[in-house]
């Protein structure tokens, strides 16, 4: 009696593990890094085209799901009324969809181009702003590390900020606090953040 006690305990208490990792992998729909050193964004420097953001990105139940990626726009410390770039796409007949996900700035004569592509679309380069050299510092900051992010469905994640600043110098704040983007859009002239939400339809 004792013993088919014991092996209903173990199995029951397996079933509870397996049940509770399930649970946990529902919550995470996607993952996403940063990929600095890809082939694309190596082309990008080699071409000397401008610069270009990659992310590997893994989206879990793509049938199911609808990706938005967008770029707000920030002058001055205010919000430009519609985002500069926006990619949006879904309900793939595959199950998982995995590749390069990321923003693109492309350099002319005289003004910048941005654009966005995942795994399975592109936009069409849209034109940014004029490109300032003088007296202007730039730069671009990973909100995320090299290591996986797990994404859930729902929620809002900043992936990145690109920011000019007038003067001699450009400082460093911390993407993953909110007050800190707050401060480092009042402070900066442009910012551009690289936003992502996953969706289920």
């Amino acid at each position: 009696m004792k013993k088919n006690y014991f092996i209903f305990s173990l199995i029951f208490i397996l079933s509870m593990i397996i049940i509770s990792g399930c649970t946990n992998s529902k919550d995470s729909i996607a993952t996403i890094s940063v990929n600095s050193d890809s082939e694309h964004t190596n082309t990008f420097k080699k071409l000397n085209l401008g610069e270009l953001y990659d992310f590997d990105f893994k989206l879990n139940n793509a049938d199911k799901t609808w990706v938005n990626v967008w770029i707000e726009s920030y002058k001055d410390g205010k919000q430009e009324p519609q985002p500069i770039d926006k990619l949006s796409y879904g309900l793939s007949p595959n199950k998982v969809e995995e590749g390069n996900l990321g923003f693109g700035i492309i350099n002319t004569n005289d003004t910048r181009l941005g654009f966005l592509y995942s795994p399975n679309a592109t936009t069409t380069p849209q034109k940014i702003d004029k490109i300032h050299s003088v007296g202007v510092f730039s730069g671009w900051d990973y909100a995320i590390g090299d290591e996986k992010v797990e994404l859930k469905l729902g929620e809002t994640y900043l992936l990145g900020a690109y920011r000019e600043s007038t003067g001699n110098s450009i400082r460093t704040y911390n993407l993953q606090n909110e007050n800190e983007v707050k401060k480092m859009i009042s402070d900066d002239k442009v910012v551009f953040l690289l936003k992502i939400k996953i969706e289920e339809k």
